[in-house]
C-alpha cells in the first residue's frame, strides 16, 4: 500500500507544511487514481483550483502557466503542449514577464 501512503502524504501532510511556508500553489498528479488535483492558497487554507469551460487549468501565480489535465492524463503530451504554449502567448503571460523584467532593472 505504498501508493495509497503516498497520496496521503501529498495531499494532506505536503499540504499542512505548503500552507505553513507560504507556498501559494500547489499540482498532485494522483496517476493510480488517473486524476490531479491543482491546490490553490486562499485566505490560509487550499482550495481546488477550478478547471475552466475549456478544461484548462490556469495558475493564479505565474501567468499562462496553462494544462490540459485531460490531455496529460490520457498520454496526449501534442495537446498538452499546445495549451501550455497558448498560455506562454496569452498576454496575461507577456505581462507577467514585462513585470519581471522591470523589478530586475
Amino acid at each position: 500500500m505504498p501508493v495509497a501512503r503516498d497520496v496521503s502524504y501529498d495531499l494532506y501532510d505536503k499540504l499542512n507544511v505548503y500552507r505553513r511556508n507560504g507556498v501559494c500553489e500547489y499540482l498532485v498528479w494522483r496517476k493510480e487514481d488517473r486524476a490531479m488535483d491543482w491546490f490553490i492558497l486562499t485566505n490560509g487554507r487550499f482550495e481546488t483550483l477550478p478547471v475552466g469551460d475549456d478544461g484548462i487549468l490556469r495558475s493564479t501565480v505565474l501567468p499562462g502557466l496553462w494544462l490540459d489535465p485531460a490531455a496529460v492524463l490520457r498520454g496526449d503530451l501534442r495537446r498538452a503542449l499546445e495549451v501550455l504554449n497558448q498560455g506562454i502567448t496569452d498576454a496575461s503571460h507577456e505581462s507577467f514577464v514585462e513585470k519581471l523584467k522591470s523589478k530586475k532593472a
